[in-house]
């Protein structure tokens, strides 16, 4: 029965008929709202959420929560004074929960004393949420508790004109199970779609950084936030194939990794560490702190990894600017920076890194395409042996295998 409840989770968006099949095959036992919420608590007290709810009430297989405050070491509580809709939940005969969705009202508020700010926020969701079974609270459940977490359009107005626009949020995660219904691995996507801005009231608040807004023509920027990870359980492979920030007449910075020993167990120890009593800024809590980065600086190897700015219009008109402020040609102001970047690199007191950075960045500067710092190890090395190569700057270099490249073949 856990197969089934396991094979219906891995799907980010059930469908009606679905869950339909589950409840014929596995009825729901008897709900009891308060339980459902406690075990709520309980799970996220493990990753340091304190969760305090309000009263809930069950109508068939919905929960309604009035409010819940929400406190983190170090932080002031957060509370949300609003209705929490918990619908399709289910209770397992192991004790598990499984919830179709959470959804909030449509989020309206209206701020500010000189400006007044106006922000919504409408279709607030998140979908296929379960809850293990009492006392179970290792990592491996940890990561499962939420499948899809998504919102519609927000909206930000300064005085009536709207100053930021999103369409829409989406956080999915898709789960893999073996033969044995283990964990096997989790893909990972997050979108933040059609963001839209206009900074030209910047001015008035910052002038400085407002006439260089001005002067980039930056006044309206629009664009996307993309990530995409994978992660595997048996070695705590995570790849990061793309991180990336994407602006229309801007240009594009993209992330990606590869990194291995993110495994389970050093999950736990992290979140064992997140939910110790101990004061933060006592000695004994940094002292576990040290050692828990000790150790994870030792199991964490790098495979590569690289950041990549694909140029959109920005550098030409950044590189026109600074010219126009130095009172020369651009081409004249691009010979003067290629010229100094050996010194600039001399006083780093890592001279290596001349070959690897000029005859690049010169060329980036000639013709603004794209530029990338990219590492990768002959074989991935722990951070921690990496971090003992720092004391030899040419040592890390060749240990990290770093490059820089110029207006390469778009990727």
């Amino acid at each position: 029965m856990n197969t089934m409840i396991r094979t219906i989770k891995t799907t980010s968006l059930m469908t009606a008929t679905g869950l339909a099949a589950f409840a014929f095959v596995q009825p729901a036992m008897a709900l009891d709202a308060q339980t459902f919420i406690d075990r709520i608590e309980a799970v996220y007290k493990v990753m340091g959420y304190d969760m305090s709810f309000g009263p809930a009430t069950l109508s068939g297989d919905t929960i309604t929560v009035d409010g819940v405050t929400v406190t983190m070491t170090g932080m002031d509580p957060m509370t949300l004074e609003t209705e929490l809709t918990f619908s399709g939940v289910v209770e397992n005969d192991d004790g598990s929960y499984f919830a179709d969705s959470l959804t909030t009202p449509d989020l309206d508020l209206e701020f500010g004393d000189e400006h007044v700010g106006h922000l919504t926020l409408v279709d607030m969701v998140a979908e296929d949420l379960w809850l293990p079974p009492e006392g179970e609270t290792n990592a491996e459940v940890l990561v499962q508790l939420v499948g899809r977490m998504a919102t519609g359009p927000l909206t930000l107005t300064r005085d009536g004109a709207e100053v930021i626009k999103i369409a829409g949020m989406e956080a999915v995660s898709e789960f893999a199970y073996d033969a044995n219904d283990a964990l096997e691995s989790i893909h990972s996507d997050v979108a933040i779609t059609d963001i839209w801005a206009d900074l030209s009231t910047l001015g008035e608040e910052e002038p400085e950084a407002g006439a260089i807004v001005e002067a980039l023509g930056l006044t309206k920027i629009s664009g996307n936030i993309t990530q995409s990870v994978n992660w595997s359980m048996a070695d705590g492979r995570m790849v990061f194939e793309e991180s990336k920030l994407d602006f229309a007449d801007i240009g594009a910075l993209n992330f990606t990794a590869d990194i291995t020993g993110f495994t389970l167990d050093m999950l736990d120890k992290i979140y064992a560490m997140q939910a110790s009593d101990l004061d933060p800024a006592s000695e004994e809590a940094q002292a576990q702190q040290m050692m828990a980065g000790m150790e994870i600086a030792q199991a964490l190897s790098i495979g590569g990894a690289s950041l990549r700015y694909d140029d959109a219009g920005l550098a030409p008109k950044l590189l026109d600017l600074f010219a126009a402020q130095s009172g020369v040609e651009r081409a004249a102001f691009v010979e003067s920076l290629k010229a100094m970047l050996p010194a600039m690199i001399a006083e780093s007191g890592v001279p290596a890194l001349n070959d690897v950075v000029v005859p690049p960045v010169s060329a980036f500067l000639d013709d603004p395409q794209n530029l990338e710092v990219a590492v990768n190890p002959a074989s991935p090395t722990s951070v921690l042996v990496l971090a003992a190569a720092a004391a030899n700057p040419a040592g890390l270099i060749q240990a990290l295998g770093l490059t820089v490249t110029a207006n390469a073949k778009t990727k």
